[in-house]
């Protein structure tokens, strides 16, 4: 049950985290591609309090899924300093008061431009020590440099393809359609650069250590699955995106958008679940499926959570709601 609980919890913590950093940049930055996701980045940021039970569903099947929480499992691991149960809890109180405080700041109702550069930097640092944490250390002895940087931009991703397909009608304009497919196309390209490079690095490293990540996730059926990302999370969206004709459509970019969001939801599944016996995962992750889903359509819906919307200037200097 605890591998079900952490599949969907890494699946769903993309999207508010996510969210949140999005609404932060455009605080800095502005434009119209913000503007428009607004709604669809307050509702995002709303289903955080969701993870409270879903931390709590992965704590308590966390002794059988990491080795290193076990009395002895810390003995021999160089990061031993780092993968130990009072570290461990102590990070993750960090980040639960971090992502609270912003979250708060973030929904109060104004743009959060005074609190966006720091909120990015610790946004940042602890998601990308909570991917480690999650999902990296159930191979205590796999390392990557580049993991936290893989996870965040596969979390700006999904909050972005959540945004247009909640909030892609609101595009009145093919120049505002555009705007939001090649945000899109550029989030999906930064994503499939650093995790083949990371894929590239220990490839070409060939240290057991770090193909032993790989190996059960590139065999048997998750092989499959490996090729189906490649396919479905980079190719095909990156050549419907990229074709200008395309970006002016509607359909197809809001269809886009609804796959990337799912493929990430299965990449994530892809990081956790290989290796588990396909009878001891289903039935759970379904009925945590349920539960996120039914939280997050609630919270989505909720009156008055996907308003207000924010202003911005078109080229000319018009300002537009």
């Amino acid at each position: 049950m605890g591998a079900a609980w952490l599949a969907v919890t890494v699946a769903w913590l993309g999207w508010p985290l996510g969210s949140m950093a999005l609404m932060l940049v455009h605080a800095l930055t502005g434009g119209r591609w913000g503007a428009i996701m607004y709604p669809a980045l307050r509702a995002g940021i709303a289903t955080l309090p969701l993870g409270l039970p879903a931390l709590a569903g992965v704590m308590l099947g966390a002794g059988d899924l990491y080795p290193w929480l076990h009395p002895d499992g810390g003995v021999g691991l160089a990061n031993g300093f780092y993968l130990n149960p009072p570290a461990a809890l102590a990070r993750a109180m960090i980040y639960v008061l971090a992502w609270g405080v912003l979250a708060l700041v973030c929904l109060r109702g104004r743009e959060p431009g005074w609190i966006a550069p720091a909120g990015l930097i610790v946004l940042g640092l602890t998601y990308g020590f909570a991917a480690i944490d999650l999902t990296e250390s159930l191979a205590p002895h796999f390392s990557s440099s580049a993991y936290g940087l893989v996870a965040s931009a596969g979390a700006v991703l999904l909050a972005s393809a959540m945004g247009i397909v909640l909030e892609g009608a609101r595009a009145s304009t093919a120049d505002l359609l555009r705007d939001l497919a090649r945000l899109l196309l550029g989030l999906t390209v930064l994503w499939a650069y650093l995790d083949f490079m990371q894929f590239l690095i220990v490839w070409q490293s060939n240290l057991p250590a770090e193909a032993a990540w790989y190996g059960p996730r590139l065999r048997g059926g998750w092989g499959m699955v490996a090729l189906c990302l490649v396919g479905l999370h980079f190719v095909l969206p990156f050549v419907l995106l990229a074709l200008p004709s395309l970006q002016r459509r509607r359909p197809v970019v809001v269809a886009v958008a609804g796959l990337l969001a799912g493929m990430e939801v299965v990449r994530n599944f892809w990081l956790v679940l290989p290796g588990r016996p396909w009878a001891q995962i289903v039935l759970p992750v379904l009925l945590s499926l349920a539960f996120f889903g039914a939280g997050s359509i609630f919270l989505v819906l909720r009156p008055g959570m996907r308003a207000p919307s924010v202003s911005y200037r078109d080229e000319r200097g018009d300002a537009h709601v």
